[in-house]
């Protein structure tokens, strides 16, 4: 029993005493692959690039609308629906007939610009003689699906607003978007530049009262030398801009008895009117009771500076005219405001 004991105990010290050296060697092996195995690379991941902002987004390019001077071609127009039965007006996903086909040179996946002439543009706010050109609408675009001989069918990839019968076509003009530039505390107080002046003679969608992002249409054009891009700074005589004009701009009466009391009253004056007339040129008399007005005033003081509402970019210019978009407001801008190349 005891040579028994005795091997157990011999065998067990044994299996102990391989395990640890097949362990410190399979330590070995793993600390040896480690240091012969190349060090990692370090990667750097570099931020992607990114385009730079611009001030109009395809809506604002393709939907803005334009005023043309120049007459137009004769174009293919909008002629019917898929489901005319029942539907007057069209959206994008809908299907058109358009009256040109095969003979007239349409093919499969030609797009086009649908317009809509809204008459001829004239403005009391412009000094040029003559009319401007025709309104321009643009309520969208279209892409020929199936041609016939006479006639092709189409589909509306993109509206603005509701697509009529009578629309007409004209080959999609590419236009990008002027790029934003850095934008700086707009200075109300600038002086002006000297360069061409105009005024804003439409608004889209014919509001008076327009804000930042919003399309205006100016007097100026191809004639005067603007493009795409350039910068404008609105603003107006000041003391103007209100739809309303104040006939009485005084707030009080030079005197008024008010609430005093007859005995204690120490005069007839007014706290809130303004100061009288000065009369010390005239002898033995230095103030009546004789207020100056708000009107007379203004008549006598020396040229005062512009007040500067805004700001906007070009968008894309005709002969006469140029649409542009609001990039920056002070307070609210409306037709007639005036505009300044900076």
């Amino acid at each position: 029993m005891r040579i028994t004991n005795l091997l157990y105990k011999t065998f067990s010290t044994l299996f102990l005493l391989s395990a640890l050296a097949l362990l410190n060697t399979a330590s070995a092996q793993t600390v040896s692959a480690q240091s012969s195995s190349p060090a990692p690379t370090p990667s750097v991941i570099l931020p992607q690039g990114t385009s730079a902002p611009v001030v109009a987004g395809s809506a604002d390019l393709y939907c803005a609308g334009f005023i043309q001077y120049a007459p137009a071609p004769v174009n293919p127009q909008v002629v019917g629906g898929e489901q005319e039965q029942e539907q007057r007006s069209y959206k994008a996903g809908d299907y058109v007939y358009i009256n040109a086909g095969a003979q007239q040179g349409v093919h499969v996946g030609q797009e086009y610009a649908i317009v809509r002439p809204r008459g001829e543009m004239t403005s009391k706010f412009t000094v040029k003689k003559g009319w401007l050109g025709v309104y321009m609408q643009e309520p969208g675009r279209l892409r020929v699906v199936n041609v016939k001989d006479r006639v092709s069918l189409a589909v509306i990839t993109n509206s603005c607003e509701t697509v009529l019968l009578g629309d007409l076509l004209r080959q999609v003009n590419n236009r990008v978007s002027p790029p934003q530039r850095e934008e700086l505390t707009l200075d109300r107080f600038a002086d002006p530049t000297g360069k061409q002046k105009g005024r804003i003679v439409l608004a889209r969608d014919g509001r008076e009262m327009v804000s930042r992002n919003e399309i205006v249409y100016i007097d100026l054009g191809a004639e005067d030398n603007i493009k795409a891009g350039d910068y404008f700074t609105i603003y107006r005589p000041l003391g103007t801009g209100n739809l309303d004009g104040i006939v009485n701009e005084e707030i009080a009466r030079s005197q008024s008895k008010g609430f005093e009391s007859d005995r204690y009253q120490g005069g007839k004056f007014s706290n809130q009117s303004q100061r009288t007339k000065d009369y010390t040129n005239t002898r033995g008399v230095f103030f009546k009771n004789e207020p100056v007005t708000t009107h007379e005033i203004k008549r006598d003081r020396p040229p005062m500076p512009r007040k500067i509402v805004g700001e906007l970019v070009i968008l894309n210019v005709q002969t006469r005219t140029a649409t542009a978009i609001i990039t920056r407001v002070a307070q609210e801008i409306h037709t007639g405001d005036f505009v300044e190349l900076q």
